[in-house]
Formats: C-alpha cells, sequence, structure tokens
C-alpha cells in the first residue's frame, strides 16, 4: 500500500503531517481538556484544508478516480498516525510500556485497501497482543473521542490477536475485513504477528468454503439491488456490476492465492494484462463517480440517484451530442463499465470454477440444465459448451450464433473460456456474417425459442455478440432514458420483455395476464411478435419519434432476419403503433364508442390486434417492478374486447341504444325492483351515464342513491375496494354546484389517495354521482378502513367548507428532489374530433402533488363541466386527459374560448396560481 500512496503526486499538499507534528508539540500543557482541545482545532483545520485540496484537484482531473480514493486514504492516515502519536506522548504518555501495552492500528476494509470517498466510513482495528490494559484502553477510548470530534465516522474494533482470530473465524464479514487489514502506526511487529496469526489460523484450509460464502453473499446483495447491473439508478457501491463486485474478485484472489495486489492476479493466471488494464479502468471510473457523489450529495450517498446524475456528468466533462443528453451519455458509459465488470466476473470465476469445483458442482454462471447431444464440433467440458480450439470461431465467425443457438437448444450451460473468446473474436461478424442465412436462422431460433430466450440472449448481449451482429441494436446497449418511469437501459428492457413473452406463452403468468395467455396461442406468427418485441425500442437515442424510426429500421432488418414481406409489414407496423394500445386505454373515454371505432380503424386487423396485446403487457411488465397493476390489465382488456368486437362483427356490432338498453335490464333484475320504480329512476339519468359505468357500478350507485334519498342525506359517500380493478371505488352523491370536483380531488389527496379515473355525472334533478377510482401512492387499492373512513371524512370537510384547502394542500407539498431533476414543459392538448359529445383536453405536465386538484380548478374557472376525467403517470411525467363540456352541454368550439381554456390548464400544470386562491 505503500507503493499506492507514493504514486500519489504532491502529498504535502494535502497534508504535511511534520509541520502538524511540530504544532501539536508546541501546545501548552496546561490541562488534558484544554490540551486536546487544542490539538482537535489543529487537526480539524488540516482535515478541512486536506479534503479541499483533494477536491480541486478532482475537479481539474475529474476521471482521476483511483487517485482521488488514494488521497482520502492518504490523509485519513496521517490524521491517525498524528493523533495516535499526540496521545501516547502528551495526553497518556509512559516511560517502559510493557509487553502488554503495546499496541498497534490496523485499517480494515476499504480503508485496509487505501480507498476512501469523502464521506467514506474509517474502519480501524485496535490491536493489543493480550486483555486490554487500562492504559491501552485510555489511548483507545481518547483517540476514538477525537476522531468524533474532527466529524470522521468511525467504524472501529478493540480485539486481543486471540479474539481476533476467534471472531474471524466466526463471522464472515470480520473475516474479509481483516483479508484487507493494513498496517497504519503503532506497534509494527504486532501487525505483522496478527497478519500471520490471521494466515496460519483462519485463512489455511478454508479458502473453498470462503469463496461459497462470498459468491453466496454476492448473488444475495446482486437481489437486494434489482438483480440486474442495468437499473438507472444504480448503487455503485453494492449494485450488480459496481465497486463491492471488483472488490469481491480481489478478495478471493487474495484469500485463495494469496496476492497482495491486483496487479499480482496476472501472474497467477487469473487475468491477462488486457483484463487487468479492464479492471483497473472500471474501477478508476467507479471510485471517480463516487468520489464525485459524495462530494454533490455532501452525505455518504452510494445511489446514483436521478437529481444528482447531471450534476456529475457536468463535473466529469461529458457534453450533448445529437440525440444524447450529457446525462444520457454518462451514464451510457457508465453501464458499460458495470457490463465490463460482469465480464471480468465470469472469466475470474471460471478459474476459480476450475481450481475448485468437483465434478457436477461449479461456482460461476447460473446454470442452465444440461444435456449432452450433437454439438457440430463444439464439445462439452464438464457439461458446459465449449470450442475445441482457440480458433474455431476463427473458421468460420457463424459459429458464433451457433453457439449460443446449441446452448438454447440444448440448454446447455456456456463455459466462461468460451465466452470469453466469443467476447474477443466478436469482431470477427462483418457484413458478410449478418448477410448469412445461416446466421439470421440461428439468431431468429434463439430470439423465438421456445426454452429460456431470455437468459441466451442475455448471454450474446454479454458478449457483444448481439450487438455485433444488430448494430442497431449495439446502440442502444447500455442506453438509458433519463426518467422516473423506465427502470432499465434500453437494452435491458428489451431483453426482459422477451422473457416475459417467453413466460406468458409458457402460462406462467396466467394468473396476472389471463387474458393475453390466452392471446398468445392463437397468434399466426410467433416470430413476428417476438422480432417485433426485439425491435420496438431499437431506435431510441436517435433524437426522433423511437416508434417512426424504430419501423423504418424494422423495414431493413426484418428481411435480412429472413422474414417475408407480409411478415416485415406487420412488425414495422406493430413498432410504429406500439403505443397506441396502452395511450388509448390509460388516456381516453372507454366508454365513449368513438374511441373504440378510432383505435379499431388504426388497428385494421384482429392477428394485429392480437400481437399488439402481447406486445404491449411484455413493454409494461418489463419497464420495471410496480409499473403493472390490475388497473392496467383492466383497462386493457376492456379496450381489447371492445375493438376485438367490432373488427370481427363490423357493422353488426351492438349498437348505443342496445347497450344501454341491456343495462337497463341487468341492473333491474340484480335489484329486483318492480317496473314502474325502476322506470322513474332510470329517468333522471342522461343516457351517457348509463353508457359510462359497469353494471357492477350501476348497481353500487342505484343502492345508495335509494338509501340516501330514503333517508334525505344532503351527502353521501362510500368507500368499496374494487380488487378486479386494482384500486378503491368512492362513490358521492351530492347535490351538484360548480367547484364540486375540483374541491373531491384536493379532499383525496390530503387524505393521501391518488385518484387514477374519476367519472362525474349530473341527475336530471340535479344531483351529482360521482365515481372515483382511487389507489394509494404505491399504485395499490387505498383499502385499509381506517384509511377509508379517513377518505371519506376529508372529502365531507371539503365539501362542507370546514377547512381552507388551498392551505392545507400547499402544507402537504413534500420536496421531491428526484423529480427535480427533470424539466418538462407544461402542454395541453384539445381535441374536438376524439369524441362526438365531447371535447377532449390532454395535459402534459411534470408529475406533483395536488396536480389533478390544480386542473380541475382551472377548468373551473373556465367554466366548463366535467364529464370524465382519466389518470395515467408515468415516473416524472402525468399525463391527465378530461373530457369536458360547457355548461349546456355542447362541445366548447368557439376559438377564443379554446385559447383561454387552454392558458388556463397550461398556467395550473406549471403550478400557477389559479389553484392557491381556491377553497
Amino acid at each position: 500500500m505503500a507503493n499506492r500512496f507514493e504514486m500519489l503526486p504532491h502529498r504535502r499538499a494535502i497534508i504535511d503531517r511534520r509541520t502538524i507534528a511540530d504544532a501539536l508539540d508546541s501546545l501548552p500543557a496546561d490541562n488534558a481538556a484544554a490540551l486536546r482541545g487544542g490539538a482537535t482545532a489543529i487537526l480539524k483545520v488540516t482535515l478541512d484544508e486536506g479534503r479541499r485540496e483533494i477536491a480541486r484537484r478532482l475537479a481539474a482531473n475529474p476521471v482521476r478516480g483511483s487517485e482521488t480514493a488514494s488521497a482520502y486514504a492518504f490523509l485519513t492516515d496521517q490524521i491517525v498516525r498524528l493523533l495516535h502519536d499526540f496521545t501516547i506522548e502528551r495526553l497518556y504518555p509512559i516511560n517502559n510500556r510493557s509487553a502488554a501495552e503495546r499496541l498497534t492500528i490496523m485499517a480494515v476494509g476499504g480503508y485496509g485497501r487505501g480507498e476512501m470517498a469523502l464521506d467514506s466510513d474509517v474502519d480501524i482495528a485496535f490491536l493489543t497482543p493480550w486483555k486490554q490494559t487500562s492504559w491501552s484502553e485510555q489511548v483507545i477510548e481518547s483517540m476514538l473521542y477525537s476522531m468524533w470530534d474532527l466529524g470522521l465516522k468511525v467504524g472501529h474494533s478493540s480485539r486481543s490477536l486471540d479474539e481476533m482470530v476467534r471472531m474471524a473465524k466466526s463471522d464472515l464479514t470480520i473475516r474479509t475485513a481483516l483479508l484487507e487489514g493494513r498496517f497504519v502506526w503503532g506497534d509494527e511487529a504486532l501487525y505483522d504477528e496478527a497478519a500471520a496469526l490471521f494466515d496460519r489460523d483462519v485463512v489455511s484450509g478454508t479458502a473453498r468454503a470462503f469463496v461459497s460464502d462470498k459468491l453466496a453473499e454476492r448473488n444475495d446483495r446482486h437481489k437486494r439491488m434489482g438483480d440486474s447491473r442495468y437499473v438507472v439508478e444504480p448503487n455503485l457501491k453494492e449494485g450488480k456490476g459496481g465497486l463491492r463486485d471488483l472488490h469481491t474478485l480481489f478478495w478471493i484472489g487474495k484469500y485463495v492465492y494469496r496476492v497482495r495486489s491486483v496487479p499480482e492476479l496476472v501472474d497467477k493466471g487469473l487475468l491477462t494484462r488486457a483484463e487487468l488494464r479492464q479492471f483497473q479502468k472500471a474501477e478508476n471510473f467507479l471510485w471517480a463517480v463516487r468520489c464525485h457523489l459524495h462530494i454533490v450529495a455532501g452525505r455518504a450517498e452510494e445511489r446514483l440517484t436521478f437529481d444528482l446524475q447531471p450534476e456529475i456528468a457536468r463535473r466529469m466533462r461529458y457534453a450533448e451530442r445529437p440525440g444524447k443528453s450529457a446525462v444520457e451519455r454518462f451514464m451510457q458509459h457508465y453501464f458499460l463499465m458495470a457490463k465490463q465488470v460482469g465480464d471480468l466476473t465470469a472469466i475470474f470465476l471460471a478459474h476459480i470454477d476450475e481450481s475448485f469445483a468437483g465434478r457436477g458442482r461449479r461456482f460461476g454462471l447460473p446454470s442452465l440444465r444440461r444435456r449432452p447431444t450433437k454439438l457440430d464440433g463444439f464439445v462439452l467440458d464438464r457439461g458446459r459448451l465449449a470450442m475445441p480450439a482457440d480458433d474455431f470461431f476463427a473458421e468460420d465467425p457463424v459459429r458464433l450464433l451457433q453457439l449460443f443457438a446449441l446452448a438454447d437448444k440444448n440448454k446447455l450451460e456456456i463455459h466462461p473460456l468460451t465466452m470469453r473468446a466469443a467476447g474477443r473474436d466478436a469482431r470477427l461478424i462483418d457484413n458478410r456474417v449478418r448477410r448469412d442465412p445461416r446466421a439470421n436462422l440461428l439468431f431468429l431460433d434463439v430470439l423465438a425459442s421456445k426454452n429460456d430466450p431470455e437468459t441466451v440472449l442475455r448471454w450474446m448481449n454479454e458478449a457483444g455478440v448481439f450487438g455485433r451482429f444488430v448494430p442497431d441494436f449495439g446502440r442502444v446497449v447500455a442506453q438509458m432514458q433519463f426518467d422516473m418511469y423506465h427502470h432499465y437501459t434500453v437494452d435491458e428492457h428489451t431483453i426482459r420483455a422477451i422473457g416475459l413473452l417467453s413466460q406468458i406463452e409458457k402460462g406462467e403468468l396466467a394468473d396476472d395476464h389471463p387474458l393475453t395467455s390466452k392471446v398468445v396461442h392463437n397468434i399466426a406468427s410467433r416470430r413476428v411478435l417476438y422480432v417485433a418485441v426485439l425491435l420496438h425500442d431499437i431506435a431510441k437515442g436517435r433524437g426522433g419519434d423511437h416508434s417512426v424510426l424504430g419501423a423504418e429500421l424494422a423495414e431493413r432488418l426484418c428481411p435480412r432476419f429472413g422474414l417475408t414481406p407480409a411478415e416485415t409489414e406487420t412488425v414495422a407496423w406493430l413498432v410504429r403503433y406500439h403505443l397506441i394500445l396502452s395511450d388509448t386505454a390509460f388516456r381516453r373515454d372507454l366508454s365513449d364508442f368513438k374511441t373504440i371505432l378510432d383505435f379499431a380503424e388504426r388497428v385494421q386487423s384482429p392477428e394485429r390486434l392480437r400481437l399488439l396485446l402481447c406486445l404491449t403487457v411484455v413493454d409494461i411488465r418489463a419497464v420495471g417492478p410496480g409499473v403493472w397493476n390490475s388497473w392496467k390489465r383492466q383497462l386493457l382488456a376492456n379496450l381489447y374486447e371492445a375493438a376485438e368486437e367490432v373488427l370481427r362483427l363490423g357493422h353488426k356490432q351492438t349498437g348505443r341504444r342496445e347497450r344501454i338498453t341491456g343495462k337497463h335490464a341487468q341492473l333491474r333484475d340484480r335489484l329486483g325492483w318492480d317496473q314502474a320504480r325502476f322506470d322513474t329512476y332510470v329517468t333522471r339519468f342522461p343516457e351517457a351515464y348509463w353508457i359510462a359505468e359497469s353494471v357492477d357500478i350501476l348497481e353500487r350507485n342505484a343502492r345508495l342513491i335509494e338509501s340516501a334519498d330514503a333517508e334525505q342525506r344532503p351527502l353521501s359517500i362510500v368507500t368499496s375496494p374494487d380488487p378486479e380493478r386494482g384500486a378503491t371505488l368512492v362513490t358521492i352523491y351530492a347535490g351538484d354546484h360548480p367547484g364540486l370536483f375540483y374541491r373531491i380531488a384536493g379532499a383525496i389527496h390530503l387524505a393521501g389517495a391518488n385518484i387514477i379515473d374519476a367519472r362525474v355525472h349530473t341527475t336530471r334533478d340535479g344531483m351529482a354521482i360521482d365515481n372515483l377510482l382511487v389507489q394509494d401512492p404505491f399504485g395499490q387499492p387505498f383499502d385499509d378502513e381506517q384509511r377509508m373512513k379517513r377518505l371519506a371524512i376529508a372529502i365531507e370537510d371539503s365539501l362542507a367548507n370546514r377547512n381552507r384547502m388551498a392551505d392545507k394542500l400547499a402544507a402537504k407539498l413534500p420536496a421531491r428532489p428526484r423529480a427535480d431533476a427533470f424539466s418538462i414543459e407544461p402542454a395541453a392538448l384539445i381535441d374536438n374530433r376524439a369524441s362526438n359529445r365531447y371535447t377532449v383536453i390532454e395535459v402534459n405536465a411534470r408529475d406533483r402533488p395536488a396536480l389533478l386538484y390544480a386542473l380541475a380548478h382551472a377548468l373551473f374557472q373556465a367554466k366548463v363541466m366535467i364529464h370524465s376525467a382519466h389518470i395515467a403517470t408515468y415516473g416524472e411525467r402525468a399525463v391527465d386527459v378530461f373530457y369536458v363540456a360547457d355548461l349546456t352541454g355542447d362541445k366548447i368550439t368557439s376559438g377564443a374560448r379554446l385559447k383561454t381554456l387552454e392558458r388556463l390548464v397550461v398556467d395550473a400544470a406549471g403550478g400557477g396560481g389559479g389553484a392557491r386562491k381556491a377553497a
């Protein structure tokens, strides 16, 4: 480690230990408290100045991560040494120390490696030969208090040599920390004795168990962090492909082969010179990011969150390029480095595997079930697919595709050294190989496999073969999307979507996707669907509409893959319109028949509709955890079934009047009312009410209205969980008056719920019956009894003007630093063609608390009536759609009124003051 610190330039500019030691020596010895206080003040200034110098160097050379990490550790070393000497010489001097009063200070963990960021923990071990004496206890306690006074976050232990050995044997974390042990100061002979004991009594003979435990620990950590190195807000220390993975490699190398530095792994044959450079390059980059992260966040932050990414990209001098922002370029570089760490992990573990694993049990990549069969020149190496000679791929580069096709077909794991060779030889894939029908057939076999296409495509991507064979896919490898909606990079999202499609096709997700699990088996061409999933996002990051550009790419790529002209046309259409099903289902009123007709006219065929449903479901599911829910499933199913009827029956489908009559008959049967009573009830409602609501909600409304009218209640509120819709239905029956909906929206927000859908009706005798679906902030039903009671009380108080709504809403607004990283210009699109009866207003804005309340209040100011509201959120972006009419129930057609309407909602969406004056 001395060599590492000796590489630091101008170390005395960081800290001049001799000068500081002289200053400490010159402190007057009035009393112990004053002496300690004076020393703390000097050391605090020294520490702050050293940190400023390191930060200055990092700002001047923002990619020197390893040097910066060493500089922080070097500075900490000097502070600890000064503190040790001051404590034993000035505070607790002793002339003739006995053998029991020997004391050594050892850096462990990251500090022991000589790597620290600004706010890293200072992990130290105080070691004594036997049980601590009173003098050593005083010294250790005094040093710890002084370090805490300096603001250092100290992780410490105080043990005898025997205790050290016993604890290291019983606790893997302690053993790993001590493995990184490094002498800092004190009795060096005692440190040497401790190191020898550790090697002899702890490490010796336990290498296999240590490797197994560390790999299990790594796998658990990956699962906690999302089990992907392509999470768009990665934890750069603990996440997959992060620093801890590099540490694990070194720990294993150090434990098994007793190496003292990473370059020694080359001498042991574990890494090549080129791979060592990759290791050091990745380590340097990750440490640069981590050091910047601590400085920008002002704390020990390890997660690269959206609000911090732009500033770190700026500090590291990334610039914009056409189609890619600076932050997207920075994050793509990050993910490429994480991929490099993954490649090194696989290679390293292959060597460990050869050394330790017995037959039938191996360390390394998770294996598929292996079953030997005809292998076309490839061989089996302990159950894994391997190449027979080093030039096997060079002889015929199509074998690079054949490797993965055979692995999939025979459910074989690929030998890591063969994966290394595939990565090395991927450059052999040129246009000749890309045009080769054999290669394209092999690729399609993997893509549309009925086995496990996700795993094998991920292997292909890790080796770099995927991106070389489909260069347009290579462009989106490690490409993030700078928003809060997408959880993964584009390539990871795509591969996950293909995996989900495979699971649905096998029936493994039938409970989550009952309709799609049936529809997928009625599709004429499986490969059309799988190719469409592959290509649906392939044009992201090109500076235009990725759907349009992707369709153009599909027209070029599909013939190369071997698809027919008809299949190519279908794939291109699916890529072009892959968002139309979700956009229509989530942003339009599905009870408005024109919505269904317009959608069906765009789709045109039942086969396209089936393909589109499957593509849409896996696209949404692959965005990330928590994005899919029952409400989305219900909306997609409703639209699919309505459009399927139109496409199947054409003009023979049930008309508006027939649908109303059918609902009347079902409702009367459920209610059990006589004809006269039922007819009187029916006449209270306009046709739009009967079209908009399903029979189950019509029944709930009827029973509520019957009860409220009988008891002459001026306001009735009923809340009931609706598992089928994945939400809670809130029904309000009250005398209608202007501003009713915005007050309800504000009250629901104050109660901690979110409205996802709202239908607002007025009876012919002046009563309002509003049906709202609400969820909690995590997209789940708002179904706790106490919360539902609180929700009803909040609505009642709001409608009775018992509280100052605007003040309460303003007081509730929380800080949202992650969302604040995104700039979304509010916009309103007003469409008079989307509905025959209503003007449709679509508002795009940055999501924020009480946004719906602000927009509803703006519509109240514009003197329009809301018929329905449909709320969709995509991370930081909200898309709220309103079906409105003027006070006479007609569409809004006046140009002047439309301009005023647009101005009011855009102002409200942008946080304008209109809603603040409400209530």
